[in-house]
């Protein structure tokens, strides 16, 4: 997919060719970028509206700099679109996020203009801070630094260790706050707050910005004093000038022309600065702009009303998210002790159903893994019950404050750990490839994974009432399994695993939703007359040695399979109690490999990785042979 011939964007193959127009094509650019990935996006999904809220912002930073020397890092990337488009990959954008097309944020490997690979939010200071200093120990004085953070992603601790460290060097940092106030869903904090603060004192002041001979939406001219650009705002009132940065703006985000004067005179200013620029997520596209959590990923949707286009997932059982957060609704509405937690993620880990009827209970703390992990501790040692919901992917920022804030002080909090193994095209950083992995080798943690909606509803009606420590149930980003999921909960007995199916000389053990993977390649192994065993483990930590010496007592031929790290997981401990048990059985593990997985749909990575049905239909077949 290409852009019309004739248009401006069809002659950019490289920021080079971007440089060669004249500042006044800039805004026809802009529109011809904007629909380009409208055009693209409704038909090949990704993250929409925090690339439409950047277009000019991409423009003028190309158009300015002189990247790739100069490093330009994306905070997160989800808003990397515009930047891959004028970087050499307009001709293959369509197959953003597909198996083996481009990736949906930054990837080294994938261009030398992204300079930093990114996925995870508020490392950007931190990296362009790092790349500084190396340019003035290699004596690169010409070269410039940029990090582009969202507001979100600046309430990250992360963040704001980069900007405290930044601030007491010369390092030739720029650092552009975009403020659109919003992530995935609306911001919350202090620090957004304050963000809305200065926004709101620029329009009423109208600062005067002489120097730059600027007008914007927020001044009718312009100017600049040795230390910023800056509205009413006293010195002593700037956050960031009290960090000994160099504080620009507000500006508007939107006007490529205006943007281009400002990076032109600002790149000249040494040391630490930052300019802040107002942005509208979604802008440009009606139904993205009202719609703004909805429209950050939206799937297919009509290119010309928004119309979001109906999914075949639709006739499909609800997802473990759904599941997930109705019942937790069900057990808080039966115990006041129950509260949640959420690190920027209430929509995605369907906490919005507790929200709804029980706000107080529910905590949004927004983007700070370890913040929320020590929170949930606290209120575990005053004799609440917390569910700290986080992905798989997000809770490895938060390692310490597991072991050393909850473990070791055997604190109550339950972990749902949502996006637990292969999640698809947002590829390696973030597959939830490795919780299991990590969380088995921390002392009195529980760690357990159901095999379907019911299984979850059970292992969370045994967190809620478990008081001897950590509880971590992990589940995927998927539909489940069962059209009738709201049975009756049941206790599960802690560290017991289950036969599902008794079979013949070969076992397979499985923990977690991988599991159903199995019941499709038994039935298909039945017409061969090949009856393996089912066990499902349920529990990795305590783990049930009663059905591992069972299995390893009665069949030939041992097969594990899980949707996570077989290093480290249900593949590592199957194989040690093995070897301290002295069996000599043939032993075999599916799961995610020793490798980062890129990204890809679901069910070709699961294919990929050779734990789909037809993955163990012919891993048993070589094993019986």
């Amino acid at each position: 997919m290409t852009p019309k011939s004739g248009t401006i964007l069809l002659s950019i193959n490289s920021p080079s060719d971007l440089k060669r127009l004249k500042v006044s094509e800039l805004i026809q650019l802009s529109d011809e970028l904007r629909n380009f990935i409208l055009d693209v996006v409704s038909v090949h999904p990704g993250h929409l509206g925090s690339s439409l809220g950047v277009v000019e912002l991409t423009v003028a930073l190309h158009y300015v700099f002189n990247t790739p020397y100069d490093r330009l890092i994306w905070d997160v990337g989800h808003q990397s679109y515009s930047h891959k488009i004028l970087t050499g990959r307009r001709d293959v954008f369509y197959t953003n996020r597909q198996y083996k097309g481009i990736g949906g944020f930054p990837i080294r490997e994938e261009s030398e203009y992204d300079a930093f690979g990114t996925g995870h939010a508020s490392t950007s200071v931190s990296a362009a801070l790092g790349m500084a200093e190396a340019s003035k120990l290699k004596g690169e004085s010409n070269r410039k630094h940029i990090a582009v953070i969202g507001d979100g992603a600046l309430t990250g601790g992360m963040a704001i260790e980069g900007m405290n460290n930044a601030g007491v060097t010369n390092a030739d940092l720029l650092v552009i706050l975009n403020d659109n106030g919003i992530s995935i869903d609306k911001n919350v904090g202090s620090l957004k707050r304050y963000f809305s603060q200065i926004a709101t004192s620029a329009k009423a002041g109208k600062p005067t910005w002489k120097a730059l001979g600027i007008a914007n939406s927020y001044s009718d001219e312009a100017t600049i004093s040795n230390s910023a650009i800056k509205g009413n705002l006293l010195r002593k009132s700037n956050l960031f000038e009290a960090m000994n940065f160099r504080y620009f703006g507000p500006v508007d985000g939107h006007d490529v022309n205006s943007l281009v004067k400002i990076f032109s005179e600002i790149k000249n200013i040494s040391g630490p600065k930052l300019l802040h620029v107002i942005t509208t997520k979604g802008k440009g596209f009606k139904k993205a702009e009202e719609e703004q959590t909805v429209y950050h990923a939206p799937g297919k949707f009509n290119r010309h009303t928004g119309e979001l286009m109906k999914s075949k997932t639709n006739n499909l059982p609800a997802t473990y998210q759904e599941v997930f957060g109705r019942t937790l609704l069900e057990l808080a509405g039966a115990d006041e002790k129950i509260v949640a937690i959420t690190p920027a993620m209430p929509t995605g880990s369907a906490l919005t159903y507790m929200m709804a009827k029980f706000p107080e209970r529910v905590f949004d703390v927004g983007i700070a893994e370890q913040h929320a992990v020590t929170f949930a501790a606290g209120l575990a040692a005053e004799g609440f019950k917390p569910f700290c919901t986080i992905y798989s992917t997000f809770l490895q920022r938060a390692y310490d404050q597991v072991i050393h804030d909850v473990a070791l002080q055997k604190l109550p909090v339950v972990f749902c750990v949502d996006r637990a193994g292969l999640v698809g095209e947002d590829g390696a950083t973030h597959h939830g490839a490795f919780d299991m992995a990590f969380m088995k080798i921390i002392p009195n943690m529980v760690i357990s994974a159901p095999i379907n909606e019911v299984e979850l509803r059970n292992l969370m009606f045994t967190a809620a009432g478990y008081f001897e420590g950590p509880f971590s149930i992990r589940y995927p980003r998927s539909s489940g399994v069962l059209k009738n999921w709201k049975t009756p909960m049941e206790k599960v007995e802690i560290g017991k695993g289950r036969c599902l199916h008794e079979g013949n000389e070969i076992a397979i053990i499985t923990i977690g939703h991988a599991g159903t993977f199995v019941e499709n390649a038994l039935e298909q192994l039945a017409l061969d007359n090949i009856n393996p065993g089912h066990f499902d483990m349920r529990f990795l930590s305590p783990v049930d040695e009663d059905i591992l010496h069972h299995v390893f007592k009665k069949y030939n031929h041992v097969l594990t399979i899980e949707d996570g790290s077989i290093t480290g997981g249900l593949g590592t401990l199957v194989a040690v109690f093995k070897s301290n048990n002295n069996y000599g059985n043939a032993l075999a593990s599916l799961g995610i490999p020793d490798h980062f997985v890129g990204h890809g749909d679901i069910d070709t990575l699961h294919k990929v990785c050779g734990y789909d049905a037809h993955g163990i239909i012919t891993t048993v077949k070589n094993l019986i042979k």
